[in-house]
């Protein structure tokens, strides 16, 4: 923090502005702070659960009342490729005990877009299926 020479005549908007600037930087600084203290295993691994999650809804997974109304099939293709490329890429590197489960949930959110699809992709063409192989 700096400090504000007395002789200089400051407008509460003024100091209003440069206390939000100051409060800006400090929420900036502590956000690289505690992304610092998370292991890559753990931001890998969240991603992977974001991502999931997402598809899911997308898949009418949610735990909702209209979760049908929720389906889109071209948006969960999306989720669950780049799900598949993430966990395919990262799994050497975050070990199979993480990325076991991982792909499990993968492997049911790709059986669930295979049952909802009206014209089922071809066997080795379904979502992610370019890097996790065939799911039937």
């Amino acid at each position: 923090m700096s400090a504000i020479p007395s002789d200089e005549p400051i407008h509460d908007a003024e100091r209003h502005a440069r206390w939000e600037e100051q409060e800006r930087a400090a929420a900036a600084t502590e956000a690289v702070r505690d992304i610092a203290d998370v292991a890559a295993v753990e931001v890998i691994a969240s991603s992977c659960v974001h991502l999931m999650s997402a598809a899911a809804v997308k898949l009418g997974l949610a735990d909702a009342a209209d979760a049908d109304e929720l389906v889109d099939l071209d948006e969960a293709r999306k989720l669950i490729n780049a799900l598949a490329g993430l966990v395919t890429a990262a799994a050497p590197e975050i070990s199979d005990m993480h990325a076991r489960p991982i792909r499990d949930g993968l492997r049911s959110l790709q059986l669930r877009f295979r049952e909802l699809s009206l014209i089922p992709d071809a066997p080795g063409a379904g979502p992610g299926e370019k890097y996790t192989g065939p799911v039937i």
